[in-house]
């Protein structure tokens, strides 16, 4: 998990890909990187940017390394809390009708939790715990099974997190791709990582190139870069 989580892997699996390209070799994956808006308020905050600046001059550092689309994953997050509120109504319902397992709801969406919960409660707590997936492992949805058959070729997902934990659920066997059996998220960063990187890379993300924030998807693409909704979670 250390070594398949990490930047070093990362950066091997862009630096492969580089030389595919070059070959013009088949083998050659779209690289994606979806990015969460804790981690890039961090870096905001760490290098006195805006955070839509920050977020562009991110996109700008991480496609010089060599992703293909970089991504605002605040559309997983969207589609997160909608999937959660239909869960939560189906199960006011069932409530209403005499199901004693259906209410709390409590949110999954913290893998750390999740995990303490299924090792210290197990089936005390588990019915109660929200069958929606986070907005990581949504967006993993989106990418390896969406995105990746509108392309046609193989994709690497990578995410940046504001969590380390998010390694630990991106590694769970219920999250592999139904087209190609691949982890839909194969790789997750954190904001303190690409701190590391920047530092190693002797760079400030201050002085990056301001990059596009790619918009793949078929519906509008919203007014701003870094969209966020009150109450949202943290991916």
């Amino acid at each position: 998990l250390v070594t398949q989580q990490s930047q070093d892997e990362m950066l091997r699996v862009f630096n492969e890909n580089k030389r595919l390209k070059q070959e013009e070799s088949s083998e050659a994956k779209l690289i994606v990187v979806s990015v969460s808006v804790q981690p890039v308020l961090s870096l905001a905050a760490s290098y006195n940017l805006e955070p839509d600046q920050a977020f562009g001059k991110l996109s700008g550092y991480l496609k010089r390394l060599g992703a293909d689309l970089v991504l605002d994953m605040t559309v997983a997050d969207d589609l997160s809390l909608l999937e959660a509120q239909a869960e939560f109504v189906e199960r006011f319902r069932a409530r209403e009708a005499g199901s004693k397992q259906a209410l709390p709801m409590l949110a999954s969406s913290c893998p750390g939790w999740v995990c303490y919960a299924e090792k210290t409660h197990g089936a005390f707590v588990l019915p109660y715990i929200s069958s929606t997936r986070s907005p990581q492992q949504v967006m993993g949805a989106l990418v390896k099974d969406y995105l990746a058959g509108t392309v046609g070729k193989a994709v690497y997902h990578v995410t940046v997190m504001p969590c380390y934990d998010k390694k630990l659920e991106a590694s769970r066997e219920d999250f592999v791709s139904s087209k190609d059996q691949t982890r839909e998220v194969d790789c997750v960063i954190t904001a303190i990582e690409l701190e590391q990187m920047l530092v190693a890379d002797g760079c400030s993300l201050a002085t990056e190139e301001v990059g596009v924030v790619d918009w793949p998807w078929s519906m509008a693409l919203p007014p701003l870069s870094l969209v966020g909704r009150d109450g949202s979670g943290s991916g």
